[in-house]
This record gives structure tokens, C-alpha cells and sequence, in this order.
């Protein structure tokens, strides 16, 4: 029953939370701190009244597996930090292995949008430049954590994805699929 009314909860605060992330992020191209505070707090509250301190255990460890899983392309310059902090507040409410799924289904959803993005434009010889540039960013200590060859610098030969949007779909898919049977 317990976790029937987490399921519930979920649905009345997750979600429109992340759903109102990911119109913010598509729309003005950034996910307010504030947004992301208030889910991670009230991801803990949840945790606890629901679940005690195991609760509070599983939302720390999903909140650093969320944060683990995008620190390293926002300090590449890859994203934004409110997509990082984001998936973190999400890890709050799901736990480590719901929020890695929610991460691969996201990146799975995100590439397809890119894809779709870059054929729709006519953009694929400057999206293939610009990987070239990513990958020989990654092969340079000095350049990898550098602004060269980051979202921003490509300026109009891409588009920048917001993806608050495919995180939010990838935890929207998981959480029907897992909690309600989808």
C-alpha cells in the first residue's frame, strides 16, 4: 500500500514538476534552480514520510547517480547545469536504478531528436563538422574541459537540444512502464 501512495505522490508532484522543467527548458532553454531545489526537497520529505531513512538513502544515492550521470558533459561544456541538477532531482525520487534507466531511455530519446533535428534542418555536413570537433576535444587533455567545442560555440551551425525535454520523456516512460504498467 505504501508504495501505492508513493506512486500517487509521484503523480501530483513529480511529474508536473518535470513536465513544467521540461516547457521552461524548451521554451527559454534553462531549468530554473529554484524548480529543481523544490523537487529535490520535496523528493526527500516524500522519501521519508513514506519510506523513513531507508527512503532518505535511496533519494541521496539517486540524486549523486543522477549528478554522476551528467557532470562530466557539463563540464565538457555539453549541457547546461539545470539539466544536470534536474536528473538529480529526479535520482530524489527514483532511486539509483530507475533514474539510469530514465537516463538511457532519455539519451536514447534525446539522440533520436537530434537526429530528427539535424535531417529536418538540412544540417547534417556542419553536425558532422562539429562531432569532428567534439571528438578531437575529447582526445586533448587541454581542450576537453575547455570551451572549444562546446553547445554554445557551434552557435548557428546546430541547434541546441533542450534536454530537460527527452529527460523528462525517459522518466515519464520509465514511471509508466515500472509503477503503472504501461
Amino acid at each position: 500500500m505504501m508504495a501505492f501512495e508513493y506512486g500517487h505522490t509521484i503523480g501530483l508532484i513529480l511529474i508536473p514538476g518535470i513536465l513544467w522543467a521540461s516547457w521552461v527548458d524548451y521554451s527559454q532553454r534553462r531549468v530554473p534552480n529554484w524548480l529543481n531545489l523544490t523537487l529535490i526537497i520535496l523528493g526527500f520529505a516524500a522519501q521519508f514520510v513514506f519510506f523513513g531513512l531507508g527512503g532518505l538513502w535511496t533519494g541521496l544515492l539517486g540524486m549523486l547517480t543522477g549528478f554522476g550521470l551528467l557532470i562530466v558533459p557539463w563540464l565538457m561544456h555539453g549541457m547546461g547545469a539545470g539539466d544536470v541538477k534536474l536528473l538529480s532531482a529526479i535520482g530524489v525520487w527514483l532511486g539509483p536504478w530507475l533514474t539510469l534507466g530514465s537516463f538511457i531511455v532519455g539519451a536514447f530519446l534525446g539522440a533520436v531528436a537530434a537526429i530528427v533535428m539535424i535531417l529536418s534542418t538540412g544540417r547534417l555536413r556542419m553536425a558532422c563538422a562539429n562531432l569532428g570537433v567534439i571528438f578531437a576535444k575529447c582526445l586533448n587533455r587541454q581542450t576537453i574541459f575547455s570551451e572549444f567545442g562546446s553547445a554554445k560555440s557551434f552557435g548557428t551551425t546546430s541547434q541546441l537540444l533542450p534536454y530537460g525535454v527527452p529527460l523528462t520523456a525517459g522518466t515519464l516512460l520509465v514511471l509508466g512502464t515500472r509503477m503503472w504498467g504501461w
